[in-house]
């Protein structure tokens, strides 16, 4: 693609990137076979080949965004599909996170979306005013059909109808191996979901330990800042991640770590790129470090040997989140230790496909969403299995939203068939 940046322009380096993005890619759309917002409204401004148009043409002009360009922008589901089908290396993460940082700060949203944002910015990267928040969501749930905004309904039908009590192993604390020690890791346990559903933190523990590591809860980590970074809010964003660089940081420096572990992808995917992130800040080194050992946890176990269970006598049906097999490029580690574990693991048509979570999209843009979550249940249901195992609590909470199907982190399956409790989901 051929653009027209000023060398005034290209002294940004948010700039300087944008441009190289660009310049890779050659318009021959094989992105819109594997983009789900395309599939679902067919509008070629909705797939990653037209948002690029309309990216270039705003960054380029310098221009104050336009309602249609922050419409189709809002849309994307940043699933990262297009990038796994794209030939020419197009890296349109960057690309429409930088986008998103620019409609951020020269955009003025309706009265009704800031406010939105601000309640989703200001709450859902806080463990304890969240559960606040789903209390009162499941407090109001009974009446929402008086409620006239669909993403305001959508945020009461996020609460689950057992809201767990916190779990002390959240707290800043170091757990000793269970075996000789083969590794000592930090655990980061994130932030929604430390209210949401804390098994799959206090498992992943008890199966790491287990395999013979040390964990560590790092005294000052939390929220991976993903969820911020994801609506431009670069501010607050960075602020949460230069947070967990200090605390991880301090570990590798004190006794040191071998992996800093990761078991929500979405998490994962962001702190793998620390290192881009803060590029031109002067914590740029230590993010290059952290960003260098994170790992997701089926990383981790794949390189700690779990030990091969008999047949378990069930069939999973793995749900691969977008953030582990587009962002991260996991594929294969997680069905390969559930099939060790003893479980007959299947897999639904168009696996590729996003299941409609995508962090927030299902509260900001949730008729999209639903569709997208509908497709997920029936190729899921297809297959008939007897549990449905995720690797992101996000797509948990969406993908049980709409099925009956048990749906359980991996993490659970894994602790369970080495000698764990029976994962609540499943009775």
């Amino acid at each position: 693609m051929q653009t027209h940046f000023t060398d005034a322009q290209l002294q940004d380096p948010r700039i300087s990137r944008a441009n190289e993005i660009l310049r890779s890619c050659v318009h021959c759309g094989f992105c819109t076979a594997t983009c789900p917002t395309y599939q679902v409204l067919g509008d070629e401004l909705d797939s990653p080949r037209g948002r690029i148009y309309l990216i270039k043409d705003m960054l380029e002009n310098d221009r104050v965004p336009d309602a249609r360009t922050v419409k189709h922008v809002d849309r994307c589901l940043s699933c990262l599909a297009c990038m796994t089908t794209c030939p020419s290396g197009v890296h349109y993460m960057h690309l429409v996170d930088h986008a998103r940082e620019y409609i951020e700060s020269r955009y003025k949203r309706p009265c009704s979306d800031r406010a939105l944002r601000w309640i989703l910015a200001r709450i859902l990267p806080y463990p304890s005013r969240f559960r606040v928040a789903l209390l009162g969501a499941k407090i109001a749930r009974p009446f929402r059909r008086l409620v006239p905004d669909a993403r305001l309904r959508a945020m009461l039908d996020m609460a689950p109808k057992h809201i767990p009590p916190v779990s002390r192993n959240d707290d800043p604390q170091s757990f000793a191996p269970a075996a000789v020690r083969k590794m000592r890791v930090a655990l980061m346990t994130g932030c929604a979901q430390k209210a949401l559903n804390t098994d799959i933190n206090d498992a992943t523990i008890r199966l790491l330990t287990r395999m013979g590591c040390e964990v560590v809860v790092a005294q000052g980590a939390g929220c991976c800042g993903a969820l911020t970074h994801h609506m431009g809010k670069t501010d607050a964003s960075h602020a949460s991640a230069a947070a967990n660089i200090r605390a991880w940081v301090a570990e590798m420096d004190g006794e040191g770590l071998d992996a800093i572990v990761i078991n929500t992808s979405g998490c994962g995917t962001t702190v793998k790129d620390y290192g881009y992130m803060f590029r031109t800040s002067p914590l740029a080194k230590d993010a290059a470090r952290v960003a260098a050992i994170a790992m997701d946890v089926s990383e981790v176990l794949a390189q700690l040997e779990l030990p091969k269970s008999e047949p378990q006598g069930m069939v999973v049906a793995y749900h691969a989140a977008c953030s582990l097999q587009h962002g991260q490029k996991v594929k294969d580690h997680p069905k390969a230790l559930l099939r060790r574990a003893g479980f007959d693991v299947v897999e639904p048509a168009d696996s590729h496909l996003c299941c409609g979570s995508a962090g927030t999209y299902n509260l900001m843009q949730p008729e999209i969403s639903g569709q997208l979550k509908s497709r997920k249940v029936r190729t899921l249901e297809a297959k008939s299995p007897e549990i449905i195992a995720a690797g992101n609590i996000g797509c948990m909470m969406q993908i049980g939203s709409g099925t009956e199907v048990p749906v359980v982190h991996s993490v659970e399956l894994l602790d369970w068939a080495t000698g764990g409790p029976k994962p609540r989901a499943l009775g």
